[in-house]
């Protein structure tokens, strides 16, 4: 008994030394690599966030906003009011929101999290996410990401789509469904097309996976991708996942494009 004892003692304080080095390690970590700002890099004391002058240039979006595509309004139009995109073209899924207006921030922390190798990005993106759809989470839905096509995926390394759900899984508790839809068919990339470009350029690109229809079926789904620009991807993958069975489908981004003008990604 007293062997046991001794070695179970000796377990817990190689335990507790090994704990001590992590604890060292992380602490020299912090002292070459101290947190920055996740959009301009000034130091910052913590990890994962934003300076004080680039969070005042985030325009977050607020209420009020068109219920069904989540456009800012300059003033409160009233209950229920619509915006004229929402009006002249309904989209297929219920709701579209997004943490922020896409612009030189938002922009910034795209273009990082996407193309600059950062993927550690999504964790900062994902916090803001998370109000942004509050009003979708007591319903319980499964989170698809947007997937690439595996070509893109293999070139880029990961899907920054996947990543945000799995971040914003860890923060709600719901469950990450990547395979409910496919991407199986490699597309022109979407930056410098058209709205109409853009439309023909996915069309026909998605389809919901045929050996997950019964598990699709009467499923509520919330769509994740990182930039909400004419809605023709989201829109697309949508039909895809109706066209499969599922009941009820929202959209939720980082950052969407408020402005036509600003059709840069």
């Amino acid at each position: 008994m007293e062997i046991g004892g001794g070695e179970v003692k000796g377990r817990s304080a190689l335990t507790r030394l090994g704990q001590g080095f992590g604890r060292l390690g992380l602490a020299l970590l912090a002292q070459l690599y101290p947190p920055v700002c996740v959009s301009c890099g000034q130091p910052l004391v913590k990890a994962d966030s934003l300076c004080a002058a680039c969070f005042a240039d985030l325009r977050q979006i607020k209420a009020p906003f068109c219920p069904v595509l989540g456009l800012p309004f300059d003033s409160d139009p009233g209950p229920d009011s619509l915006s004229a995109e929402a009006i002249a073209d309904p989209p297929p899924f219920a709701r579209a929101r997004a943490a922020g207006a896409y612009g030189n921030v938002a922009g910034t922390i795209v273009s990082r999290l996407k193309y600059g190798d950062h993927p550690e990005l999504a964790r900062f993106c994902a916090q803001l996410m998370l109000g942004a759809g509050a009003e979708f989470w007591g319903a319980r839905p499964v989170l698809v990401p947007i997937p690439l096509h595996r070509q893109r995926l293999r070139f880029r390394r990961y899907n920054q789509s996947m990543i945000l759900a799995q971040e914003l899984a860890r923060l709600t508790g719901l469950e990450v469904a990547p395979h409910f839809v496919r991407r199986h068919r490699k597309t022109r990339q979407q930056v410098g097309l058209s709205g109409d470009g853009r439309q023909r350029n996915v069309q026909g690109t998605f389809s919901a996976h045929p050996l997950l229809l019964e598990k699709l079926k009467g499923r509520r789904v919330v769509l994740i991708d990182d930039v909400y620009t004419t809605g023709a991807t989201v829109k697309a993958a949508t039909r895809a996942l109706k066209r499969g069975g599922a009941e009820h489908v929202d959209v939720l981004s980082f950052a969407r494009v408020v402005i036509a003008g600003e059709l840069t990604i």
